[in-house]
């Protein structure tokens, strides 16, 4: 890979890991249009490092506060509260990560179509509108209880197939549950640290089966950029949907769909 190559699909990776608009749509648009080569599996675990990263650095103080509430007496409201999210957290990762690590060669070998991800593309972006408008939205991250943190996990599995967007498909459950658009994102970026760590740790395993060729001036790259995208994408994305709601990401989303659709043909 060029190191504009790397720049480019790491500030894409790190920009769009975190929003609900797909970052594999955006990978294949951004190598189709300027014709390069998949990025291959290096570059796919310097990306995951990078984001984990991010989301880590982000959100620090509160799982901080999760850690050091499982070492303390749950004597308080406040720790009572960050144990349960804790439990939320892992256990609305299992199915994901169950799922993925069975279905993982087959996604790849059956559902990275360009068709597949134009079309999940523009219905899950729809999907997202009919939940940001039509449900309640009362509901803060506090309210958040073990069944309503497994139904959002149980929607992320839909995010294994490529064009569904991770974020996009557990903000739409959270919207869809009740949730405000600022509690479903944080819930959502809380929720992606176990399943990006998994999914790096699972290619980090293929990295050392398949001796892959490892220059550490180009991963360090990909790590770098990728990380300080994705932090800006959270803290901008937090403060934007407070303004403007999901309404531009859905607009976002139909007009790549279409772009996507016109590059098919």
């Amino acid at each position: 890979m060029t190191m504009i190559q790397i720049i480019v699909l790491a500030l894409i990776q790190g920009l769009t890991e975190f929003l609900p608009v797909s970052s594999s749509a955006h990978l294949i648009l951004g190598s189709r249009i300027f014709g390069w080569p998949d990025q291959g599996l290096v570059f796919d675990v310097a990306t995951h490092l990078g984001t984990l990263f991010a989301v880590l650095f982000y959100f620090r103080v509160e799982l901080v506060n999760m850690m050091l509430a499982w070492l303390q007496p749950p004597d308080t409201p406040e720790r009572v509260q960050n144990r349960a999210m804790g439990t939320y957290l892992v256990a609305a990762s299992v199915p994901v990560i169950l799922l993925g690590w069975l279905a993982h060669d087959w996604v790849e070998t059956w559902l990275r179509d360009v068709r597949i991800i134009a079309a999940t593309t523009v219905l899950f972006g729809i999907l997202l509108w009919l939940a940001d408008a039509l449900f309640k939205r009362t509901r803060e991250l506090g309210d958040f209880r073990f069944s309503t943190a497994v139904l959002v996990g149980m929607a992320q599995v839909l995010a294994l197939i490529p064009g569904v967007s991770r974020s996009g498909i557990t903000i739409t459950a959270g919207r869809a549950l009740g949730f405000s658009a600022d509690a479903a994102a944080r819930f959502s970026f809380l929720l992606s640290i176990p399943v990006i760590a998994a999914a790096g740790a699972y290619g980090l395993l293929r990295m050392i089966l398949n001796q892959a060729d490892l220059n550490w001036g180009q991963f360090g790259l990909a790590v770098l950029f990728s990380s300080v995208a994705g932090w800006v994408c959270i803290a901008g994305f937090l403060a934007l949907i407070k303004k403007v709601g999901l309404l531009p990401f859905v607009i976002y989303r139909l007009l790549l769909g279409i772009a996507l659709v016109f590059w098919l043909f």
